[in-house]
């Protein structure tokens, strides 16, 4: 299924350390949420200069996901608090002000490992590439939330957990990246739009 098991490897590797220290980083820093925003919409601002406005190919799927994460996280994070199934810790605000940042930096992350990855698979059908888009959805995104948790940013009050995410969490996160995919994988159907990830 890959044909360099080696830089495959290595891909998966450097992303679980940006998503470690990204954690890290949080967990620290929790209590100062507007310090936290600020360092995320700086990368944001760096994220999109560099692959949107540099190049002479602008990857305008990258801005629009960012987006659309970034919206129906914050719903679901509304959503979440609002009904008492998590908590913030250590903040004044019910939501912390990182937080839609912190969605639409997951879907760039995502978007970019599974960049980085599709050239590595022997067949890059659309079935294999929506196979590592959930592998990937469900794996990492918990990972981060688990350092994080285990930092004390935040409590789930779910039950069926695992290292403090629970069963519930595991299958949001999946739901949220794979209807993002779906939508990009139609916009860039209808307008030919020759993604690596979507088309």
């Amino acid at each position: 299924m890959i044909n360099n098991p080696k830089l495959f490897s290595k891909e998966i590797l450097k992303a679980i350390l940006k998503l470690i220290i990204a954690g890290v980083l949080i967990g620290v820093l929790k209590e100062y949420d507007f310090i936290i925003a600020i360092i995320l919409i700086l990368k944001i601002i760096h994220n999109i200069y560099k692959e949107i406005f540099k190049p002479k190919q602008k990857n305008w799927i990258l801005l629009i996901g960012m987006l659309l994460t970034g919206f129906g996280g914050i719903i679901g994070e509304t959503w979440g608090v609002a009904n008492g199934y998590w908590e913030y810790h250590k903040v004044t605000r019910e939501i912390p002000l990182w937080v839609p940042f912190a969605w639409m930096l997951a879907f760039h992350y995502l978007y970019k490992l599974e960049r980085n990855l599709i050239p590595y698979l022997k067949n890059q059908s659309q079935k294999n590439k929506i196979l590592l888009a959930i592998i990937l959805a469900i794996i990492l995104p918990a990972f981060g939330e688990v350092i994080t948790i285990q930092l004390g940013v935040w409590t789930y009050f779910w039950p069926y957990q695992i290292l403090g995410v629970p069963l519930y969490a595991f299958l949001c996160l999946v739901f949220v990246h794979m209807l993002v995919y779906t939508i990009l994988h139609f916009i860039c159907k209808k307008y030919k739009i020759n993604d690596i990830v979507y088309h």
